[in-house]
């Protein structure tokens, strides 16, 4: 199932899969809140690489942003709202959070939650030839994944790997094109990620895959795919 999280008046969404999950609208950010500590990875500004968390923020800055040091910034964001430094992963977006939708599904051997907030002003295609920046910038596309279930940490790069698969099939299906050169985007030029897995002692099975071709690959893809396009619908509609 796929919804707009904040377009209407939801300002917290308990998962239907995921029983403790929590997503709520905070001050300037999303946080999302786990029932237990997960096992994570990513590209979070704060919170990336390969870590264990407890809580996801999406924190919202505009245009004017100053990027000069985008890491000292989410720690004393996170201080200022009280949450834990060492166990809440932070991402930044440009996007308004109302745009924010998330899609969730499970099977008998997990559970696969994501939300995303996505937006296409910078829309790129990877590979092809373009201008690049040094520089750090704000997410667009930012999607927080969630798997209730055992994965080995390849299977957990293979979940990401799926995941950007799905994020690229939207925005083709979407007909998003680099604006530099005209072609299908396959992303934006700041998109981030952060997937979170529960290793739950109580999932008989240990996934060592989750890629296309798996029941758990099938569930990233459709929840990803699903909410990176209603997200983008929702902001469309309303420019409209």
């Amino acid at each position: 199932m796929a919804t707009p999280f904040l377009n209407g008046q939801t300002a917290e969404y308990a998962s239907e899969v995921w029983p403790g999950l929590v997503l709520k609208q905070g001050e300037r950010h999303l946080l999302l809140q786990l029932p237990s500590m997960v096992e994570a990875m990513g590209s979070a500004v704060h919170g990336g690489g390969v870590t264990r968390l407890r809580r996801m923020t999406n924190i919202y800055v505009d245009r004017f942003y100053d990027c000069s040091d985008p890491v000292r910034d989410v720690i004393e964001w996170l201080r200022e709202w009280r949450y834990p430094i060492d166990t809440t992963a932070g991402l930044l977006t440009a996007v308004q959070l109302r745009h924010a939708s998330v899609m969730e599904e499970k099977n008998e051997e997990a559970a696969v939650f994501c939300c995303v907030t996505a937006g296409t002003s910078n829309a790129a295609r990877a590979g092809s030839e373009r201008t690049t920046f040094p520089a750090y910038t704000p997410g667009t596309v930012n999607i927080m994944l969630l798997i209730d279930a055992k994965l080995t940490q390849a299977a957990m790069l293979n979940a990401i790997m799926t995941a950007v698969e799905a994020k690229a099939a939207a925005l083709a299906d979407l007909n998003v094109r680099d604006a530099e050169n005209g072609l299908v985007a396959t992303g934006t030029t700041s998109d981030a990620m952060i997937l979170g897995v529960s290793q739950s002692a109580a999932r008989q099975v240990e996934h060592q895959y989750a890629g296309t071709a798996t029941d758990l690959g099938g569930m990233i893809g459709r929840t990803v795919y699903g909410a990176v396009k209603e997200g983008l619908l929702t902001a469309w509609a309303e420019r409209s």
